[in-house]
């Protein structure tokens, strides 16, 4: 039986960015949440330091950890050692497991893997090369391991003719980047919870790029989910009024965000971002394992659309873990 239960969040670095300030507001209200479930709980910072880290856990010796590290300092790459810390210790823990962690952090392996289980994902290059860009296509550019669109912006997206942006990407990113086919269309985000009937699909999300200027990319970036006084805070909008879509391309969505959930080994929460290009296909561009669950967040926004209350939300989490 589940007494205590010990939230491990990343370490605030001495400048935190907005990005990286949100999981003490994904902290706050996940332990008002475990305060009305009737849980006792504490707070945890995780950084490099492992050994400290694994004698502070042992020291509050909680039932369950809901794990909600995000970076391990700063960097996104290092965030399944969450997981495998805890999994060398036997002690269970929320959201995704150690290899589903690995896989969708890494965004080459994710496509990867996709491609090989027969999952639509639009075409790439990894930062090896060699780079076969087709000048008349548009391709973004997006950091290997970064999530919350952290390095991505308007000038992220370029035409195959551009010669000089690889040189220009090596520089900014070294090794860690790739370059996808830029797919013009619409784009879903699908946020999937578990519980006690298995994976359940949430209302689907469309996101509006409203008013933005026809040479301006439709993109996500890092403005749109951060920077409140910018043009694309302001106008990139959530909607989930999808009465202009087919029915088709609903179950679509569907079919493919579980798929990713069964292919990937997820557990309690995920979000799959999906582009629909123009014949109405849609490609998975990003499987979200453990996404931001802060109330004003895209997943919280979905499960809220389905009528869960975030302490609803927070038990399915726990009992997907449990069960």
């Amino acid at each position: 039986m589940i007494k205590k239960v010990l939230l491990l969040i990343n370490r605030i670095s001495d400048n935190p960015t907005e990005d990286e300030m949100d999981v003490l507001s994904q902290a706050s209200e996940v332990e008002a949440a475990l305060s009305e479930l009737g849980y006792e709980y504490s707070r945890e910072f995780m950084d490099l330091n492992l050994g400290q880290t694994k004698e502070n856990i042992l020291r509050y010796a909680p039932d369950l950890v809901f794990n909600l590290v995000e970076t391990i300092d700063q960097r996104g790459d290092l965030i399944y050692l969450a997981p495998a810390l805890l999994d060398s210790m036997h002690i269970p823990y929320t959201g995704c497991p150690l290899d589903g962690m690995f896989l969708t952090s890494n965004k080459i392996l994710t496509k990867q893997l996709l491609s090989h289980h027969g999952v639509r994902t639009p075409s790439w290059f990894d930062s090896s090369g060699p780079f076969d860009l087709n000048p008349p296509k548009t391709y973004i550019a997006k950091p290997l391991w970064e999530d919350a669109s952290v390095g991505i912006n308007d000038s992220s997206v370029f035409k195959g003719s551009n010669a000089g942006i690889v040189d220009k990407l090596r520089e900014r990113w070294g090794k860690g980047f790739f370059i996808e086919e830029f797919i013009e269309g619409r784009e879903f985000n699908v946020s999937v919870l578990g519980g006690e009937s298995g994976p359940q699909v949430m209302p689907l999300a469309e996101i509006v790029f409203h008013e933005f200027p026809a040479n301006k990319p439709r993109i996500v970036g890092y403005a749109a989910k951060w920077e409140q006084d910018s043009f694309e805070y302001r106008n990139t909008l959530r909607s989930f009024d999808i009465s202009g879509t087919t029915t088709v391309l609903q179950e679509e969505l569907h079919e493919m965000a579980l798929s990713c959930w069964k292919i990937f080994n997820l557990r309690g929460y995920a979000r799959v971002d999906f582009r629909v290009d123009h014949k109405n296909k849609p490609h998975v561009l990003e499987i979200n394992a453990n996404p931001c669950i802060s109330p004003d967040a895209g997943f919280y926004a979905a499960c809220s659309n389905a009528g869960l209350t975030f302490t609803q939300v927070v038990e399915r989490i726990i009992y997907d873990t449990v069960s």
